[in-house]
């Protein structure tokens, strides 16, 4: 692994930090270029083997505009995905941070999940796949390792600007204090952009502190939960999960940069959290390979990332978003998965009150989740795509000025 010749070089010829700064950046180049490769020349093999195989997406009636043309257009190709991202991660990576072990279990984990569920669906013939209280003990259990890690390891620490003092050369510069154990997180928007989870459980009393996980990992597993079910429902028409999941983790990996870089941290006045720029790695092979399956999956899809994928996504994108403590955000970054997800609770929510009283269930959109609603109204999916995907940019660009609009 390329991480560690370089690690036993800078020991060997002792090698300046920025020399280390600027390796990170080539892994994380190295990471994009290799997952890109992996996903566009292997996939088209991973595609021709699921066609073989005749692992075809079985399609429902919805009345939906070129729906029946895609029966049979192979599916489970999150595969992709997932290959593309971990091969690279294992060569360029730290695979001994904890940060870079947590995604690797998100993946492999979701993963599972998500095959189990295609697997049902295609060779079971079971349209509804893996039952709904299976996936969300998953997803829970997920949640608890994920928190649980986030809570009580000793590498999970943030450092604190200490105090301001004059250096040699007569200039102001901030010292950093030790790295220590705390439960905060950013709050976009707010000039004190911080939020003490030990605050939700303390003022009941003295001693308290020591139970703050009883709030954090519920939070975590709501999370974890809430935008792995997001992803899975905005993955419905050609390309729109992959597109709006990329630009995502695009901006995660510029709240990684920021995060992990003690300069960067100071001038932006957020948390610096050590050993967390080692996701631009991951992130970098994850960016690298949504794009390349992307090649396969832009309108007409050659294949569909299916649930292997986009439970995949979620989850990933959940626990990177908690790691840089920017989960606050999540509404915002991931606003088109929230939409999605609102529409599907509204649409049955109200259907079931209007059915009690009405005794004739009324619905709010023509179809949900909501990019089925805009093909109802015969718009072409590549346009739906492509203005979800400019809203996704536009919503990214508003969570990167957070960092400074507050």
């Amino acid at each position: 692994m390329l991480y560690y010749l370089f690690e036993f070089l800078e020991k060997q010829y002792q090698l300046p930090g920025a020399s280390l700064f600027q390796f990170q950046t080539f892994r994380s180049g190295m990471a994009v270029l290799f997952s890109l490769l992996i996903a566009m020349v292997y996939g088209k093999r991973i595609i021709l083997f699921l066609q073989k195989k005749q692992i075809g997406e079985s399609i429902r009636d919805l009345g939906l505009e070129g729906q029946q043309q895609k029966a049979g257009t192979p599916t489970m190709g999150g595969l992709i995905i997932i290959m593309s991202t971990l091969l690279p991660v294992l060569l360029f990576a730290d695979i001994k941070n904890i940060y870079i072990i947590l995604l690797i279990i998100t993946t492999i984990w979701m993963g599972i999940i998500g095959f189990v569920d295609d697997y049902i669906k295609i060779f079971k013939k079971n349209k509804q796949g893996l039952k709904g209280k299976f996936k969300i003990l998953g997803q829970v259990v997920l949640g608890l390792i994920v928190g649980a890690v986030l809570y009580f390891h000793p590498d999970v620490t943030i450092k604190d600007k200490d105090t301001t003092r004059i250096n040699e050369n007569f200039k102001v510069e901030t010292v950093f204090g030790q790295e220590t154990k705390a439960l905060r997180t950013n709050v976009p928007f707010f000039k004190n952009n911080e939020l003490d989870y030990t605050e939700w459980i303390s003022w009941a009393g003295d001693g308290l502190e020591d139970y703050a996980w009883l709030i954090f990992i519920p939070v975590v597993i709501l999370i974890v939960t809430a935008v792995s079910n997001g992803a899975n429902l905005t993955d419905g028409i050609d390309g729109l999960a992959a597109g709006s999941s990329a630009i995502i983790v695009l901006t995660l990996g510029i709240f990684a940069l920021v995060s992990g870089n003690i300069q960067f941290s100071d001038y932006l006045d957020i948390f610096y959290i050590p050993r967390v720029g080692e996701l631009l790695v991951f992130i970098a092979a994850f960016v690298g390979a949504l794009v390349g399956f992307l090649w396969y999956n832009a309108y007409p899809a050659q294949v569909f990332m299916g649930d292997t994928g986009s439970l995949t996504i979620g989850g990933v994108i959940a626990v990177i978003a908690i790691i840089v403590r920017k989960e606050l955000l999540i509404p915002l970054l991931c606003g088109i998965f929230f939409a999605e997800s609102l529409s599907v609770m509204l649409q049955v929510g109200y259907f079931k009150h209007t059915k009690k009283k009405y005794g004739e269930g009324k619905r709010i959109f023509l179809m949900a989740p909501l990019h089925h609603h805009y093909q109802k109204r015969m718009y072409h999916e590549s346009k739906i795509v492509t203005r979800f995907w400019i809203i996704g940019i536009m919503l990214a660009i508003i969570s990167i000025v957070t960092l400074k609009v507050r």
